[in-house]
């Protein structure tokens, strides 16, 4: 059950939406040194009239003769007329907070900001909807133009626009209705709908907008299937509905064009909160692996980085985790990314790099030659100092990450003083990728520890968290959760994830963990982090 909790950009049914379709006359064509002679308005909610307003306004300046031609309004019509600080105080109480509508709205809405800003009002914050683009999307194939006096010829509009503010209102408001019901026909019976639907850009897919019309205004999953019902893309949303509609207005990106193209059906599954739909997201694109989705898809092949158990260890990428007391870091989404961090630790430490043998070879290989390796291929390595190498590299995978980082720094700083820039940026990134492994093994190991974990987020939301992996959540109105807080159900204790989509959902979990305002309610063994951090590249190159 959803808790009381309420989620943004939540829709209107346009029924509720109280609308002011309104029409202006001026002196000219720019709010800039023009001024309003005429206003007229109608005001509108679930379809009936409910409010009229009309009035001349004295511009304070003569009226060109060609406005007069063109409106019929004379200036000695408007000599007795109120002044646009009168007309625009009574105009703005009409108006209220309705959504305003207009033909070329922008035109009217640029000389009543103008009017407000001077007045001291400020711009007006109601929303606008333009039947331009309006009919420019529904009606354009049916129409030789798009102006106000050909479409409401075209729906038999029984005012007909004449220049004078009031009738041009009207006629725009029957204008107005006819083109909702051409945008009710393909799905846009919402406020938001409305408002999006001018600028949609899927044209040629947007006869599917009806598949989004049982989606519900709440968080959750969608999947998109095709004809064969395979789940070609998963998603998560605030608003499910408000997301997928998304789709349809202005994404013109290929890859969604291709997209929408295969739709034939949209699920959907509600989560309680925005945490579970992340992860619930995660779960299915790894589960499922949608041709779609770039982002979280499981990779074909995964990598950890491996300290071998030799005589002489090493490190090794290796595609298969085994807990037999190496020490390990990872999984890496590529072996690219495990190459990253193994060269890294390279440049740290002096660790062996070539995989011969003590005395196999007549000579040191490359990496000894250079004196960047400690190697055993000549048979004359220090044993006592590559013990400690190798310690310097478990303690600093495990302990104490400025051991391997300390010296990655401060290679960052050598290179840049000698102005070899690009060097410089590469032993940053070296630092960084480093980091984020060391970070994401600590973390891992913390919510290991912490068995389950009962935590509440500063909005209410609450989470039951086992071993680093999400149980349940609820909202603050759905009470507690039924569980036994002692449970043993746990998973086998890793030194790091043993897949990637472990690993991805230990770190959602976490972000969200560490938000302001989360605190733990109960758990098994405290939530504790290392005492030594893994430092900051700032923090070590000063």
């Amino acid at each position: 059950m959803l808790g009381q909790r309420s989620f943004s950009d939540l829709g209107t049914p346009l029924y509720d939406v109280t609308f002011v379709i309104l029409d202006l006359e001026t002196t000219g064509a720019t709010a800039a040194n023009c001024e309003i002679t005429e206003i007229g308005a109608v005001k509108y909610r679930g379809g009936e009239l409910i409010g009229t307003f009309q009035s001349l306004i004295n511009p304070g300046a003569p009226i060109p003769p060609t406005i007069t031609v063109l409106t019929g309004i004379t200036q000695a019509m408007v000599i007795d007329a109120p002044k646009i600080d009168e007309g625009m105080a009574s105009l703005l109480e009409f108006i209220g907070d309705a959504v305003i509508v207009g033909h070329n709205i922008r035109f009217d809405m640029s000389f009543l900001n103008a009017a407000a800003l001077r007045l001291g009002y400020g711009r007006l914050s109601n929303r606008t909807v333009d039947t331009i683009g309006l009919a420019r999307r529904l009606v354009q194939t049916e129409v030789r133009n798009l102006k106000l006096s050909s479409l409401a010829a075209h729906f038999r509009s029984p005012t007909k626009p004449n220049h004078r503010a009031l009738e041009d209102a009207r006629a725009t408001a029957h204008v107005f209705f006819e083109l909702l019901e051409r945008a009710g026909s393909v799905g846009a019976t919402y406020l938001e709908d409305l408002l999006r639907l001018p600028t949609a850009k899927g044209r040629p897919h947007y006869d599917k907008l009806h598949l989004t019309d049982r989606l519900p205004r709440l968080p959750g999953v969608y999947l998109f299937h095709d004809l064969d019902d395979n789940v070609i893309y998963v998603g998560k949303a605030k608003n499910l509905r408000s997301r997928v509609r998304s789709y349809f207005y202005g994404d013109t990106r290929r890859s969604v064009t291709t997209m929408l193209r295969n739709l034939a059906r949209v699920d959907h599954r509600v989560c309680p909160t925005e945490l579970e739909a992340e992860i619930t997201e995660l779960r299915l694109i790894h589960a499922m692996a949608p041709r779609y989705n770039r982002r979280s898809r499981p990779p074909k092949t995964t990598h950890w980085l491996k300290l071998t158990a030799e005589h002489h260890p090493r490190l090794s990428i290796v595609r298969t985790y085994r807990d037999e007391g190496s020490s390990y870091l990872g999984p890496f989404r590529s072996k690219q990314a495990a190459e990253t961090v193994m060269t890294a630790i390279w440049d740290a430490v002096p660790i062996r790099r070539c995989t011969g043998g003590p005395g196999r070879a007549t000579a040191a290989c490359n990496y000894a030659q250079l004196g960047i390796a400690m190697c055993p291929c000549a048979g004359d390595i220090d044993e006592a100092r590559y013990t400690q190498v190798c310690e310097d590299v478990r303690v600093g995978i495990a302990h104490e990450p400025e051991r391997l980082l300390a010296p990655l720094a401060e290679r960052m700083k050598a290179r840049a003083r000698d102005q070899r820039f690009e060097d410089a940026a590469l032993a940053r990134d070296r630092f960084q990728a480093l980091a984020g492994s060391l970070n994401r093994r600590r973390q891992w190991q913390s919510l290991q520890a912490a068995g389950r974990l009962w935590v509440e987020s500063a909005d209410g939301d609450s989470a039951l968290i086992d071993q680093g992996r999400l149980a349940s959540t609820w909202t603050s109105g759905d009470g507690s959760p039924l569980f036994n807080i002692a449970g043993d159900d746990a998973l086998e204790p890793s030194q790091v994830p043993t897949s990637i989509a472990l690993q991805e959902e230990v770190q959602i979990v976490w972000r969200w963990l560490i938000r302001p305002g989360s605190r733990v309610i109960d758990t098994v063994s405290p939530l504790a982090s290392p005492a030594r951090p893994v430092p900051s590249l700032e923090a070590l190159a000063g």
